[in-house]
């Protein structure tokens, strides 16, 4: 998932709570605040931290990850029980709960409306026939029929005397591998064993959509939400706040009873088996500046944040932990590994930087990582030593990186690549994922290092949205890329770089090698374990040696809450689990 830079993470996404003290007032409102806009609230389209923070709670899919157990483990959310896999993988057998209710909407025809079999079918369709979808590439070459239909309505919509006949006409084209029996019954059928099928059905890519809201609002479901999750869609001002309200009729679910030592060391049980959600309206914010959230929680309006770089001295003493008149204001500290990482990316479409591999080389080692970590980190962050991060098979922690930071080396290789002291050069572009103060000094900071060895660089500044828009549509030349992993696979990394995901696809530095591609196939299908490291040491090696990725870091999360903030677990793959927590008065 495309990380808003901002950080999922100490630059990220920062999550903040806050309890409403009316004493009119019993509702259980909790604030959150998100470092940027959110782009959209089609599940199709986001694929971003931000937005899914929001969508995650109104949409919900097949499975869910279990909130405290470790290593993660799926289980049923919208389906009734685990898929039945039969033909040796090829076919999946799902039971659809039968009393899941969808959030309200005026084109029913019944006041309840159930979600059925279909309706997961409905979800899949959009996915490979809407404009700006980020999800076709779970189901590319997947699901039997599917890309038959995905040409045949791509290609033929003009064909239709109106949007509405053209959106009847999909909604009503049968796909081989899709089928159902029953209302509460669905089948799929691939072409080829798919190991990862469950995790995608885990995604808010594959939530079920009724064909009445495609049909009502011409599928352009960016600001009209209808899902069966714990909260529906209350409010959306546009850059100010999103509210979502608690679903009454939201379908049975209760607080896990079991989990890892962590949640038992934490006490995170007291709320076993009771009914979720506990939270009666959620607030999202739009605040992009740290200092504000900061000044906020000092002020007990908001009862959670993660630490950002200016804030470390001011809540952590030297030796990192957190400052006693913080313990006795009822503040906790909860350090959270995450499944986030970035990296320098580079266009490999561009004329000159994507053509030099020396050039990429000297840029490889003029950045000093060190420093970075610490200027911006506090020395948090964990240098990266591999494309992939700790916790995700292909990850071992004695791989090292071919290139270091070295300055006489980058003059050296900048010299080799045809340009001495960068002469000959033009200036590049080097944007950033917002236009906050710390955007920028992160710009500022390769700008400089860069200039050390005779590289110019112009910082672009962007809205979150905006840098989304130019990654999908391919105008970026030099930026900082980062992922926060879609679920515990190596393969989710690798489907970043194949070609096949080019703009608007995944893979925004449009790097292409037949050979990644190739691995990136047998890696997709293949269930044994030391094949799988593998295929991955070997695709590690080659984009060392390419170069469309200069690793920076692994991130780690610094959380500071109050007390009366219950259940709360940090978790990058959990993106659903508002519906958990609760605040104590």
């Amino acid at each position: 998932m495309i990380v808003a830079k901002h950080l999922l993470i100490c630059l990220s996404l920062i999550v903040l709570f806050s309890c409403s003290k009316e004493k009119k007032s019993q509702k259980n409102i909790l604030n959150y605040a998100l470092t940027s806009n959110v782009s959209t609230l089609d599940p199709a389209i986001s694929y971003d931290t931000v937005s899914a923070k929001v969508v995650y709670q109104i949409y919900e899919a097949l499975y869910e990850y279990d909130y405290l157990k470790r290593p993660y483990q799926l289980v049923p959310n919208l389906a009734a029980s685990l898929p039945i896999i039969d033909d040796e993988g090829l076919t999946y057998r799902i039971k659809i709960k039968s009393n899941i209710e969808y959030h309200s909407f005026e084109g029913f025809e019944a006041k309840t409306r159930y979600v059925t079999a279909q309706d997961f079918i409905n979800g899949i369709k959009r996915l490979a026939i809407t404009p700006g979808s980020n999800g076709w590439w779970l189901f590319e070459g997947k699901i039997k029929g599917l890309d038959e239909f995905r040409s045949k309505f791509i290609n033929s919509k003009k064909d239709y005397s109106s949007e509405k006949a053209y959106l009847e006409a999909m909604l009503a084209e049968k796909v081989e591998g899709l089928t159902t029996k029953g209302d509460f019954k669905l089948n799929i059928k691939l072409k080829q064993p798919y190991p990862q099928l469950i995790y995608a059905l885990a995604m808010a890519f594959t939530s079920p959509i009724p064909k009445e809201v495609i049909l009502a609002t011409n599928n352009s479901l960016n600001e009209v939400a209808i899902g069966t999750g714990p909260f529906y869609l209350k409010e959306w001002k546009k850059s100010s706040i999103i509210t979502l309200n608690k679903f009454k009729n939201y379908h049975p679910a209760v607080f896990p009873a079991e989990g890892d030592r962590f949640s038992y060391e934490k006490k995170l049980f007291a709320d076993s088996g009771k009914a979720l959600p506990f939270i009666d309206e959620i607030n999202f914010k739009i605040m992009k500046e740290s200092q504000t959230r900061w000044l906020n929680f000092l002020k007990k309006k908001i009862d959670i944040i993660v630490l950002t770089k200016d804030h470390f001295p001011l809540a952590l003493d030297p030796t990192g932990n957190l400052k006693s008149d913080f313990k006795k204001d009822g503040i906790e500290l909860q350090i959270a590994p995450t499944l986030t990482y970035w990296w320098l990316a580079i266009n490999m479409e561009d004329n000159i930087l994507g053509k030099n591999l020396k050039l990429r080389q000297a840029i490889a080692h003029a950045v000093n990582i060190d420093d970075y970590i610490k200027t911006f980190t506090n020395n948090i962050a964990l240098k990266a030593n591999s494309i992939f991060p700790p916790g995700v098979k292909g990850y071992n922690p004695t791989t090292t990186l071919p290139y270091e930071y070295n300055i006489e080396k980058a003059k050296k290789l900048l010299a080799e690549a045809g340009y001495p002291q960068g002469k000959g050069l033009p200036e590049f572009s080097y944007d950033v994922r917002g236009s906050t103060t710390v955007s920028r000094q992160m710009g500022e900071f390769v700008r400089k290092e860069l200039e050390k060895i005779g590289i110019q660089v112009k910082v672009n500044l962007n809205s979150f949205p905006g840098f989304l828009n130019k990654a999908r549509t391919g105008q970026l030349q030099l930026w900082q890329g980062g992922w926060a992993m879609d679920y515990p696979d190596p393969e989710n990394v690798v489907q970043l770089l194949i070609s096949k995901n080019h703009p608007p696809g995944p893979n925004s530095t449009f790097y292409s090698n037949p050979k990644v591609d190739e691995l990136y196939k047998k890696l997709f299908f293949t269930k044994d374990e030391d094949q799988v490291l593998e295929i991955t040491k070997e695709v590690e090696s080659i984009i060392a040696k390419d170069l469309p990725w200069i690793m920076q870091f692994y991130s780690r999360n610094y959380i500071l809450h109050h007390k009366h903030l219950k259940n709360f677990r940090q978790s990058d793959l959990i993106n659903n689990n508002f519906k958990y927590l609760k605040i104590e008065p």
